[in-house]
């Protein structure tokens, strides 16, 4: 009533149609979520990924592709259990992990890639 609720975030939906466009795009590292909504280990991973969306927008994509809507990208990327969990880094597939990972772990892998992105943007700019 007197509290203003923040707005909740959208976290990015990657489709077979956009993910050229919007992952070629992302500045940082990318969190991809290949998920189904009937899979129970995906909707206990499914809140952790929208909560890394919400705190590393702006510095990575972290976004969802769900597997049933999207066969194309699962096709693509050999998607045999979910969920899986890609890393990208400058538009090369360099980590990917299947089933549960905490929540700490996926902050340290992003913050790493961040680091390294950061690093070789200034060893360009020297």
């Amino acid at each position: 009533m007197f509290w203003k609720r923040k707005p909740k975030f959208e976290t990015p939906q990657i489709t077979d149609a956009n993910f050229n466009e919007v992952v070629g795009a992302a500045k940082g590292p990318v969190l991809l979520d290949f998920y189904a909504n009937w899979c129970g280990p995906c909707k206990v991973i499914g809140p952790i990924i929208d909560e890394l969306a919400e705190e590393y927008n702006g510095r990575a994509l972290v976004a969802k592709v769900n597997t049933e809507v999207n066969p194309g990208l699962s096709q693509h990327f050999r998607i045999k259990s979910i969920p899986t969990l890609m890393i990208i880094h400058q538009g090369k597939l360099v980590e990917r992990f299947q089933g549960l990972v905490p929540k700490p772990n996926l902050e340290e892998i992003l913050d790493e890639y961040i680091a390294l992105g950061e690093q070789e943007q200034s060893s360009e700019e020297e």
